[in-house]
């Protein structure tokens, strides 16, 4: 945080104007310019000595309305500031906030009650420090002034921003898209949960650590009975699909985190249970109807950058194909998108930010639904949507018959 310096500008102005002063008295011999002088010398310096001098401390208390902030929404802080000193000044307060966030955190004190308040909305995901309080008092001339910290940072969670999608027009699933799916994947249901040995094919996130721990082998989660849908989300971030921005931010991966988030809470919504995964097979979130567990997939959601490579997406499914399948990727190409298998799930839908040229057909001819992914997240999710997919058939059919 950049300090402001002693002297305002008038306090600057006021010295040298004083050394003017005395420079001229000694080259002129005028005793009167020589008094002028000496006055705003030590106008100078007592202002200096009246801000600097006084000790003071305090304590900050600060509040804010909402444990996690999503982009663009707008939480409420409220600080409590307590000012222990020989003399109340009258001052400006402000609160120091990161470039990820936007909020008026300024104001005049000493307030009447104590209590400070201002509006924050975010700006950029992520965790970021709020604050210290800081207090600016300047003496009656104008001419010194000090700034001062008090309390701690305290650190405030941007998350993604989640959009209302439309509902999936069918149930996807195992009865010709009348029923859901009906899972065997990891997290699904506590009770009815027994480990057997691993079989190749088994998904990695399926392992029953304490089983193996006890049995010294490989052993995977299976369900006895389970009913519950099952839905996957593949967010990927792999560095060769985002653009290396630097410290600028890549607008592209955000809209795709958002997407990811808006997906997740969308099909946990409809009733299906929700993992969501990065394209390594690190799982960032399962959604099971609990608030708990929307808050901790969009707390991952807002430290997740593009990194590392992506794995196979067959090896990320598993020997159990889910219903519904998002995956979310950059900037692919036509091999690129021939290398995306569904293996089996009954409704791939695959999102793009930057498609290079043939990777739609690519991916339609695997059986994926696709969407460009551009600003408008709502409507590249309508994009894949089946009644959506099937008039964008018929236009290009009747495309092709006016052309022949």
């Amino acid at each position: 945080m950049r300090r402001r310096r002693t002297l305002t500008l008038r306090g600057t102005g006021a010295l040298l104007a004083g050394l003017g002063c005395v420079i001229a008295a000694n080259l002129l011999g005028a005793a009167i310019l020589l008094y002028v002088g000496v006055l705003l010398l030590a106008l100078t310096v007592l202002s200096i000595l009246v801000v600097v001098l006084p000790r003071r401390s305090g304590t900050v208390a600060r509040q804010i309305s909402t444990d996690l902030l999503t982009v663009s929404e707008t939480s409420r802080v409220t600080l409590r500031f307590s000012l222990r000193a020989l003399r109340m000044p009258r001052g400006l307060w402000r609160d120091v906030l990161p470039d990820a966030v936007t909020g008026d955190a300024a104001g005049e004190y000493p307030s009447e009650t104590g209590r400070l308040s201002y509006l924050l909305t975010g700006v950029r995901r992520g965790v970021w420090p709020v604050g210290p309080l800081v207090l600016r008092t300047v003496d009656p001339f104008g001419l010194a002034q000090r700034e001062q910290e008090f309390g701690e940072t305290r650190t405030v969670t941007v998350v993604p921003e989640v959009f209302t999608l439309a509902p999936l027009t069918v149930r996807v699933g195992a009865a010709g898209g009348t029923a859901q799916t009906s899972s065997s994947r990891l997290g699904q249901g506590s009770d009815n949960l027994s480990p057997r040995r691993y079989i190749s094919g088994d998904s990695m996130r399926r392992i029953h650590w304490r089983a193996t721990a006890h049995r010294g082998q490989l052993m995977v989660r299976q369900e006895e009975e389970e009913s519950s849908p099952d839905a996957l989300v593949v967010l990927d971030r792999s560095a060769a699909r985002w653009s290396d921005t630097g410290t600028e931010v890549d607008l592209a991966f955000e809209t795709a985190v958002s997407l990811c988030a808006s997906a997740a809470v969308h099909l946990m919504q409809e009733g299906y249970g929700v993992d969501v995964i990065d394209s390594a097979g690190v799982l960032l979130g399962t959604l099971r109807g609990h608030e708990d567990d929307r808050d901790g997939l969009l707390v991952a959601l807002a430290l997740v950058s593009p990194r590392g490579d992506s794995r196979d997406l067959a090896a990320l499914v598993g020997g159990t194909p889910p219903g519904p399948l998002v995956y979310i990727t950059g900037e692919i190409d036509e091999e690129d998108a021939a290398l995306l298998r569904p293996s089996g799930a009954a409704a791939p839908m695959l999102f793009a930010t930057a498609p290079q040229r043939g990777a739609e057909a690519a991916a339609t001819q695997l059986g994926w639904r696709f969407a460009v992914l551009g600003d408008d997240i709502a409507e590249a999710w309508e994009d894949v949507l089946p009644e959506r997919q099937t008039m964008s058939t018929a236009d290009r059919r009747g495309d092709a018959d006016v052309q022949g």
